[in-house]
């Protein structure tokens, strides 16, 4: 896997676009690969077409960015006009096709990334494992073999990009969705603030929760996405000083059952901070204690999906999978008052944890307390469930505290990928962005000298 700016540099002095998008198509159409299973519909003759026009364009320097010519996949969650977004359902393949590309699709486009293919997800984006009864589940490239989930909901973008048929991918994250599949996979990525990119032409899961974001190779990458996505100007690559760097581990919940890789990798990468000059601090922060109480009834996800789809599933119900509905019809115990104190107990608990951590730079965390599970033993229904929660658990904070947060890779080469994850503030994603990719040249199996 090749940075962006690595494979900008490339086609700007050898390679033209054509031949990265041909690369990409023959990776998807290898039948000993993951593309049948990752990868809904593939934009094979529209994606060479347009990589032929943006080799036109640098050749007369008018291509309109320097990453132009890069193919990126799109989880299925997003309107491409012409298609229907079935957001990986097929309850929904009757659903008239989108007249308009989503913000964040158009924003690629203009920045002249090439959209490669829709990609498999969870349906409705509604499970942290990235299992799809529909569409088959892409298989995690580690230990391929025995056949581990690839995480969720964002499954197919993570392994369009560890699989070298797209070189990025644009996800969504809601509790972890584009977090879980970066760190079960070794890649990175990145969960904005709620807002900073538009939402619209997106199948919702949660309007109070959902936030768009990329998984890539390097936080280098995912910056170049987010100002993309975000619509701001990219961010000037500066080395951000660790030493003194001040950021905390909370105590309570994150570091619960701990799987012995996960464990170890986490242990290493702190060692590696503080050898650095990061400060480290022990935090309580009991507060995360409350969220399962908080949360008892469903939450925010529970009660917004099942008011988007209440009138579907009286229609097509027996067309979902039965352990995303399952999820979703949990609204159902939730009225009104239930619903706002629920949004009273958020925002209290917002107000009542900033000060606690304001004096750090970051929260550290594992992203998830273990590798990613064989398919073989989730089969098992309560043995699924279980599992989603535990993984969706450490980065579901960072939704329900309406912050920013980015899983980078802490493993050793060739081991089971371990994310580790930051927590920053409230729109610091910039300050984030650059804290981690500092620390990703410490810990990263691919960075790491």
């Amino acid at each position: 896997m090749h940075a962006l700016n690595q494979i900008a540099a490339k086609l700007e002095a050898i390679e033209p676009s054509r031949a990265l998008v041909d690369r990409c198509l023959e990776r998807i159409r290898d039948p000993e690969g993951e593309g049948a299973r990752t990868f809904l519909k593939v934009y094979g003759e529209a994606a060479r077409a347009t990589a032929d026009a943006i080799d036109q364009l640098r050749l007369k320097g008018a291509a309109p960015s320097q990453f132009a010519g890069i193919p990126v996949s799109i989880k299925d969650l997003f309107d491409v006009a012409g298609d229907v977004t079935t957001a990986g359902s097929i309850a929904l393949r009757e659903a008239p096709p989108a007249t308009r590309d989503a913000p964040a699709v158009s924003r690629l486009r203009a920045a002249g990334f090439i959209p490669i293919g829709r990609t498999n997800m969870t349906e409705f984006a509604f499970s942290g494992l990235g299992i799809n009864p529909h569409y088959d589940t892409p298989r995690n490239p580690y230990d391929r073999r025995t056949g581990r989930i690839p995480g969720g909901s964002s499954s197919g973008g993570a392994v369009s990009v560890t699989d070298g048929m797209a070189m990025a991918a644009l996800g969504s994250d809601t509790g972890g969705s584009c977090r879980i599949p970066a760190a079960l996979c070794g890649i990175v990525g990145f969960k904005p603030t709620a807002r900073r990119v538009p939402t619209a032409g997106t199948m919702p899961l949660s309007q109070s929760l959902d936030s768009i974001g990329p998984m890539a190779p390097t936080v280098a990458c995912c910056a170049v996405l987010d100002a993309v996505l975000s619509g701001e100007a990219p961010a000037a690559e500066e080395p951000f000083p660790l030493d003194g760097l001040r950021v905390a581990v909370p105590q309570t919940l994150v570091l619960d059952g701990l799987d012995k890789d996960v464990a170890g990798a986490f242990g290493a990468a702190l060692t590696a901070l503080s050898g650095a000059g990061v400060r480290i601090s022990d935090i309580p922060l009991h507060e995360l204690r409350e969220l399962a109480q908080v949360n008892a009834k469903g939450g925010f996800a529970a009660a917004e999906s099942y008011a988007i789809h209440r009138p579907l599933i009286k229609v097509k119900g027996q067309e979902y999978d039965p352990f995303v509905l399952t999820r979703i019809e949990r609204g159902k115990e939730q009225n009104a008052a239930d619903y706002i104190e629920l949004q009273w107990a958020r925002e209290e608990m917002i107000q009542r944890v900033a000060p606690v951590t304001a004096p750090f730079d970051a929260l550290l965390m594992p992203t998830v307390p273990v590798i990613a599970p064989t398919l073989r033993e989730l089969a098992a229904p309560e043995v699924a469930r279980t599992t989603n929660l535990l993984l969706l658990r450490n980065p579901a904070i960072a939704n329900f505290f309406d912050r920013c947060s980015i899983s980078i890779p802490c493993h050793k080469a060739g081991d089971a990928p371990v994310g580790l994850m930051l927590i920053g503030e409230n729109g610091a994603d910039r300050r984030l962005l650059a804290i981690a990719a500092a620390m990703e040249a410490l810990v990263s199996p691919a960075l790491r000298n």
